[in-house]
């Protein structure tokens, strides 16, 4: 028989945690483990127009889906008794370095999910010490991001080509002005995707408050305190449009867009240029002879074609035919700090993360990102000391087997 007894006083003092029922923001954004608790918290936080602008992707959001499976159904294969106990996660990226395998994505409209905007996102950046891309779709000017980050801040500014090139010019040298090192240019917006969501919400520029937006907002009064008492959302690199974001792609965007207008940029950027929205072999070949220094293969998060190629199966073949003559990143999916570390070993030079940033920047401001970013840094170097290695030139196509949905993908 088991001998039993009443507890002490003392004995029960160790094992009793007594915490405020509402926590305050910092403990929330601490409790977060994952980005998936950001994106939780983020949609508790904003209001369902700007977070499902965030969080959505094109008609039946296949591609956004596809992406992300593609990433859970992989294989890790560790290495074991190596020596992990120091884990370098820096690299060279378009001839500096990072100190992480991954940055900053342009996002667009970034102001609507919370008023820190892409400022916010440039500061964590800068902190820790990887690249930020500031949108043509941006909220906040080109000049006002250089004026808000440091000496240590690497800025790249995104490009699309306008039907008025004139426009687009101007924008470039006023990024060059600026001292922006990298020009992203992206090329898979001759129109704007079907974004469902977006129709549904009657997402408008700036936001229109609708009946059901009003009733929204009762439930999150902080996000539009700040949205009505701060400076009235706009796209800071473009004139005023009170349409639809799809309509504004539609009347400023170029369907002409050719390989010859990329040959035009590159004689009048001094600096790198990234072509973003590559999704065939084919294209990335081409690419390479028109002096690109490197590719994102990117669907555009899912926000452009529907059931478009998922990057990360492409990624391998990309890699043989062009990894040699152009530094080849990726992006679509990401939500783990696995993922990069599995992009990575199959070839990718770099990521780019862009809801993963936003679902922190939602959830809390500077300081979300600034926890987005640490969640991904700690996931980066537990991935890669269970994998046995101890920097990321160690990672190699073996550490990582591409499955899909009906088995072994081909990756040779």
């Amino acid at each position: 028989m088991t001998e039993r007894r009443l507890p002490r006083p003392r004995e029960l003092a160790p094992l009793v945690r007594f915490e405020r029922p509402f926590a305050g923001l910092e403990r929330k954004l601490q409790r977060a483990q994952t980005i998936w608790d950001l994106r939780e918290l983020a949609r508790k936080r904003t209001p369902k127009v700007a977070f499902d602008y965030t969080d959505g992707a094109a008609d039946a959001e296949i591609s956004l889906r596809r992406a992300r499976e593609a990433f859970a159904d992989l294989e890790f294969r560790p290495a074991i008794l190596r020596n992990v106990a120091e884990t370098d996660t820096s690299t060279m990226v378009l001839g500096k370095e990072s100190a992480l395998p991954f940055g900053i994505a342009p996002t667009g409209f970034t102001r609507m999910m919370h008023t820190a905007g892409e400022l916010a996102g440039a500061r964590a950046a800068e902190r820790a010490g990887i690249p930020f891309t500031l949108s043509t779709m941006g909220t906040t000017a080109i000049e006002d991001l250089a004026a808000g980050t440091g000496e240590r801040a690497r800025n790249w500014f995104q490009l699309y080509m306008w039907t008025d090139r004139d426009r687009s010019l101007a924008l470039v040298e006023r990024a060059i002005r600026a001292g922006f090192d990298t020009l992203v240019i992206t090329v898979d917006v001759p129109v704007a995707g079907a974004r469902l969501r977006d129709a549904r919400n009657g997402m408008t520029v700036p936001p229109s408050i609708t009946m059901a937006g009003a009733l929204d907002a009762l439930r999150r009064p902080r996000w539009w305190w700040d949205f009505l008492t701060t400076e009235p959302l706009a796209f800071a690199s473009l004139d005023r449009w009170s349409g639809t974001v799809a309509e504004l792609l539609d009347a400023m965007f170029d369907p002409t867009v050719s390989f010859d207008d990329l040959a035009w940029l590159r004689d009048r950027w001094p600096g790198k240029v990234l072509v973003k929205g590559v999704q065939t072999v084919a294209d990335a070949k081409r690419l390479a002879g028109v002096g690109a220094d490197g590719i994102v293969l990117s669907n555009h998060g899912g926000r452009q074609l529907d059931r478009a190629p998922v990057p990360l199966h492409l990624l391998p073949s990309v890699v043989r035919e062009v990894g040699a003559d152009l530094e080849v990143h990726l992006d679509t999916g990401i939500m783990h700090g696995a993922d990069i570390v599995a992009a990575r070993a199959l070839g990718a030079r770099f990521t780019l993360i862009g809801r993963a940033y936003l679902y922190g920047l939602m959830a809390g401001g500077e300081a979300g990102v600034d926890r987005a970013v640490e969640i991904l840094r700690g996931q980066v170097i537990r991935t890669m000391k269970l994998l046995g290695v101890g920097s990321l030139d160690q990672l190699e196509p073996g550490h990582v087997r591409l499955l899909d949905r009906r088995g072994p993908a081909d990756t040779e």
